[in-house]
């Protein structure tokens, strides 16, 4: 923007909405403000989410299209910082990591203290929330019912998020937490012959009612219906983690700027490329961008009710091609939470019936020379598990840990370190993606 159009008074209004100070020469106004401009920019994007969402009006924007040079240019930076990793320059890697925290927790205080009005109304409600949790009186119960299932919902939303955040290289919550929770409450449910479940300690322990009604009958829709809860949050979860492959193709499109991941470069390749090849991938996600450019909001939730590892695809084909924001996020939202959630749910609870379970155990054990030695850690698992069921709560229940158990706590540990080197990593190739932006400002 060009201040030197402004008036003195102007500027100085302007400084003082930034929080800066508004003293000195018209030159010094300018200077301060436009020095707060370039560091506003280095920590946002060129385009705001408002824009995002709304398009930036009723008219479809002009996309920006960059120079075949200037595509040359950013492929071989893009390759620079690709070789910035934990396992090639751990020293470095882990130096921009830490610089790039700084320079978005400067960005983040620097936003705050343009909403100053907004934070302090925040603060204050949070110190009348946290008067109110600690005041005793009858508002108490309703208070810890009330956050224990908002705590509830947000851990599932949370893990749904990672699930699919990343493009790809997110942490697989259903895997990990979500399907051995419904797992659980399965086996739990026909084990107890209900799923009124004491609360506490459910959902944190799950233990059997003392007293369960004769002739009690559970379904497969009962344990359903027990688990739609988590089941749906952790699909608004996966969700809300679809949204930065949709944002970062659309600002890209709009801005003209090559966003820094291999799944956008992916698709611009194959964006180009698209009638060289053959092969079966190419004609799957030729399949998946015809359906979502061509049928719209029906395609896009046919892709995402149905296990998809090419909704990434999906969310970037949305971006690219300027779908409305609520036509992409109320597909998904309907396609992941609704009809995937109730097709993954039925499928677990299917396979972890009583019966079914105890069929899979007899099959194993059928294995010529290895079955029996497979079988026996299965059995004393589920008999283990059964147990924790009757235990009265409170009182100690002392169990040796199982090696099924041993390696899926092993298992969960590397896929979260894994998980955490990513961002670091990807953290770290955004700061050199800073550096080499001043380095081509200052040239």
């Amino acid at each position: 923007m060009d201040y030197s159009r402004l008036k003195v008074t102007e500027l100085r209004k302007r400084l003082r909405d930034r929080g800066l100070t508004s003293t000195g020469l018209k030159s010094e106004l300018i200077s301060k403000l436009v020095k707060a401009d370039e560091m506003f920019q280095q920590t946002n994007p060129k385009v705001n989410l408002k824009q995002l969402i709304t398009n930036g009006g009723s008219s479809q924007p002009e996309p920006i299209v960059p120079h075949p040079r200037e595509r040359e240019r950013r492929q071989q930076e893009r390759e620079e910082r690709a070789s910035l990793t934990v396992w090639k320059n751990p020293i470095q890697t882990v130096y921009y990591f830490l610089l790039e925290i700084c320079v978005i927790m400067v960005g983040w205080g620097h936003r705050l203290w343009l909403n100053k009005k907004k934070v302090s109304l925040g603060f204050v409600t949070l110190v009348l929330l946290c008067a109110c949790c600690i005041l005793d009186g009858p508002h108490q119960a309703y208070l810890n019912s009330t956050w224990a299932k908002i705590s509830w919902c947000l851990y599932w939303v949370g893990l749904g998020i990672l699930s699919s955040v990343g493009l790809g290289t997110g942490l697989h919550t259903f895997l990990l937490y979500l399907g051995p929770h419904i797992a659980a409450v399965t086996l739990a449910s026909f084990e107890c012959q209900s799923v009124d479940f004491p609360q506490p300690p459910y959902p944190d322990e799950i233990i059997c009612p003392e007293e369960v009604p004769e002739g009690a009958v559970i379904t497969i829709w009962n344990v359903i219906s027990k688990v739609r809860l988590e089941a749906f949050m952790w699909g608004a979860g996966t969700a809300l983690g679809e949204l930065p492959p949709y944002f970062m193709a659309k600002a890209a499109r709009l801005t003209g700027e090559e966003p820094d991941n291999e799944e956008y470069a992916e698709f611009e390749s194959f964006m180009e490329n698209a009638g060289d090849e053959k092969d079966l991938l190419t004609k799957l996600k030729l399949t998946v961008q015809g359906l979502v450019q061509r049928v719209g909001f029906i395609g896009i939730l046919a892709c995402a009710s149905i296990p998809n590892p090419l909704f990434d695809l999906a969310g970037i084909t949305c971006g690219h091609f300027l779908v409305p924001f609520w036509t992409f996020f109320g597909a998904t939202v309907i396609g992941k939470a609704v009809i995937k959630m109730h097709i993954q749910k039925f499928f677990v609870v299917l396979v972890f019936s009583e019966h079914h379970v105890e069929t899979i155990v007899n099959i194993v054990g059928k294995i010529p020379k290895i079955g029996a030695m497979i079988q026996l850690p299965f059995k004393e698992y589920l008999e283990g598990q059964k147990a924790k069921l009757h235990h009265k709560p409170g009182t100690f229940n002392n169990q040796s840990t199982n090696w099924l158990s041993w390696i899926f706590e092993k298992v969960i540990i590397v896929m979260v370190v894994y998980f955490v080197i990513s961002i670091v990593n990807s953290m770290a190739q955004s700061y050199a993606k800073r550096l080499q932006s001043n380095k081509r400002r200052d040239k």
